[in-house]
């Protein structure tokens, strides 16, 4: 099982970024996805999570402004985050099914003006 995740960076409050997470090593579209962050000195939280027929599920805290997706002919799931606050700022990585665990490098979203 492996996981790239690309699309962070540093953005102010207010902004938007388009997470992308690319899988392989399993087959895609019979599991779950989750995009998980880990803010510094916190532990793990599940942010969203996509069925295999892309029904969204989204911790409270982000709901009405991120938006996931999937792609399952391209293995990747997407994480479209709008209206971002300092408290989005976190490592972001995806997992399979309702697992926390990291197996990619993650990426970084900071959010600070």
């Amino acid at each position: 099982v492996q996981f790239v995740e690309s699309g962070g960076g540093t953005v102010q409050p207010g902004g938007s970024l388009r997470l992308s997470c690319a899988a392989s090593g399993f087959t895609f579209a019979d599991y779950y996805i989750t995009w998980v962050r880990q803010a510094p000195g916190k532990g793990p939280e599940w942010v969203s999570r996509i069925s295999f027929d892309s029904l969204p599920f989204y911790k409270d805290a982000v709901k009405g402004r991120f938006t996931i997706s999937r792609d399952n002919a391209k293995n990747t799931v997407y994480l479209q985050m709008n209206s971002l606050k300092p408290e989005d700022t976190a490592l972001y990585y995806c997992a399979r099914g309702y697992g926390l665990d990291r197996i990619g490098q993650g990426t970084q979203v900071t959010v600070s003006s």
